[in-house]
């Protein structure tokens, strides 16, 4: 027998309300928390099999999504342009190297960026970390392009401790020196002696616990680490004394530092009870540098470099949102896909965007459809200078001209252009794509695991990465209607790519 319970008209009204605001904080846009390391090795990482343990990274990771076929571009301001843009860097006229100290340039001002339409769709805006997208005028700043709040640096580098940066002038023949921490726009002086990794993890997590819950929020981490220079308080490095490398020991502390930083946002999200409505990005900027220890092991290539060490990243999204946790997508995702992803998962337009190269992903993501990304273009560079050679060899501008000049083929493509595209499990390189060094995995003899193919490098090359993602077998001649084929994407590209922005350094600029 059915037995029907009477209840009060107040205790009705109470449940009901308590239905609505359930309801409400259902439908509540997510929070976004992204998290973007600097120069973060694709075997720095503990589930990569490193000798570095990222307990947080891991678990995180683990229980999240890894993307293991994630891309970004090999140095740091590409990488942060195209995911405050969604757009490739050709679009911006960007294709050229970072933004040094005292070039005269940003992002484009007429580029409409992500917090900007994070904003439109209603989120608070806050921005912690390295910007690097430029800041010679105020316009140029991330106070003015979107956030809500700034508390980071504006250039590439830093001292981790005194946050003084130095460049040289060379038309005066001297070397300037300055404080580059802000607080919003204003210069911040109280945190010298204050180590960047933890100062940034807690203006973050200080952020978090200040947020109304009421309001969707939207919190961009840059982190110093792991960027040169290699600093870190002592009591990271103690758990690597194993670690015979000098080098490698502090670099390793420095990953613990930013591993713990990540796993103390996290906490603040779940302490502040919004972790079961977040979602979290976490994404190196580029590959690993080696020359400051980073490894990209068993991957060719490093930081600087169009292989697969240069822009093949570690990435993940942790969220209770997502549909199918604990897996692993090998779908291909890059960095200018974020921008389409995020201002979707918040429930805002990208109408007032310039046409973008990006995809929205999050259905690929949490449920584990098929990428919408066939192709992906990594770069065209045409005044590439190889600044950061191989050990022991000279600068490269290209490959020879007269190796080069005529191989063009039917396409109209320069191939002597450093440059390369990705379709499907084809990639092909043009050029001279930098250092082409498989590094030893850590704590081999270098001497004998060093290998380099460089008297074999061909103007034009081609690998099927998803077999070959070591890029040890080039097929360029079994597969020529493959190289034609992308050949004549690269020309497409080309022509709808905007001339390079790189002016040179302003000798008047003072920090």
């Amino acid at each position: 027998m059915m037995v029907l319970l009477k209840l009060p008209v107040a205790a009705l009204s109470a449940v009901f309300l308590l239905s609505c605001v359930w309801l409400v904080a259902a439908q509540q846009p997510p929070h976004i928390v992204f998290i973007l390391a600097d120069d973060f090795g694709w075997h720095d990482v503990g589930y990569h099999s490193s000798e570095i343990r990222t307990p947080n990274l891991d678990k995180l990771s683990a229980s999240g999504v890894r993307l293991e076929n994630y891309y970004v571009q090999p140095i740091c301001t590409p990488s942060r342009n195209q995911l405050m843009t969604g757009r490739y860097q050709i679009h911006t006229g960007m294709q050229h190297q970072l933004i040094w100290a005292c070039q005269p340039y940003c992002v484009p001002l007429d580029e409409k960026l992500l917090p900007q339409l994070m904003k439109e769709a209603g989120y608070a805006t806050h921005m912690v970390g390295k910007w690097h997208l430029g800041m010679y005028k105020k316009d140029c700043l991330p106070t003015r392009r979107g956030f809500d709040s700034y508390f980071g640096y504006l250039l590439g580098n830093e001292d981790y401790y005194t946050h003084v940066h130095c460049y040289p002038i060379h038309a005066l023949n001297l070397t300037r020196c300055a404080l580059d921490l802000r607080d919003g726009e204003e210069v911040a002086t109280t945190y010298k002696g204050a180590y960047s990794t933890e100062l940034f993890s807690q203006r973050a997590s200080s952020i978090i616990r200040k947020h109304d819950p009421n309001k969707p929020l939207f919190l961009y981490v840059a982190m110093q680490a792991v960027h040169a220079p290699l600093q870190v308080p002592d009591r990271y490095v103690a758990p690597y004394v194993s670690i015979q490398d000098h080098n490698r020991r502090l670099y390793a502390g420095m990953v613990s530092a930013m591993d713990e930083a990540v796993g103390n946002i996290t906490l603040a999200l779940q302490e502040r009870g919004f972790w079961n409505n977040t979602v979290l990005v976490f994404s190196t900027d580029n590959g690993g540098q080696t020359l400051s220890a980073g490894s990209n092991w068993p991957l060719r290539g490093r930081k600087m470099t169009l292989w697969e060490g240069g822009v093949r990243g570690v990435g993940f999204v942790a969220s209770p949102l997502l549909k199918q946790p604990g897996t692993v997508s090998r779908e291909l995702i890059h960095i200018s896909d974020w921008l389409p992803t995020l201002v979707g998962l918040a429930g805002g337009w990208i109408n007032g965007t310039k046409p973008l190269d990006g995809f929205n992903m999050w259905n690929t993501i949490s449920k584990g459809i098929r990428s919408p990304r066939l192709e992906l273009l990594h770069n065209i560079d045409p005044l590439y200078y190889d600044y950061s050679p191989c050990p022991g060899r000279d600068p490269q501008l290209s490959l020879a001209e007269e190796v080069s000049r005529g191989s063009s083929v039917d396409s109209g493509f320069n191939v002597s252009v450093h440059a390369a595209i990705r379709f499907s499990n084809w990639k092909l390189l043009t050029g001279y794509p930098g250092c082409d060094v498989w590094f030893p995995r850590p704590g081999e003899n270098e001497n004998s695991s060093i290998t380099s193919e460089m008297d074999l490098l061909k103007p034009v090359m081609l690998f099927d990465v998803e077999k070959d993602p070591e890029e040890r077998n080039e097929v360029s001649d079994r597969f020529p209607e493959v190289v034609d084929y992308l050949l004549s994407r690269l020309q497409y590209y080309q022509s709808t790519a905007l001339p390079i922005n790189f002016p040179p350094d302003d000798p008047k600029c003072d920090p």
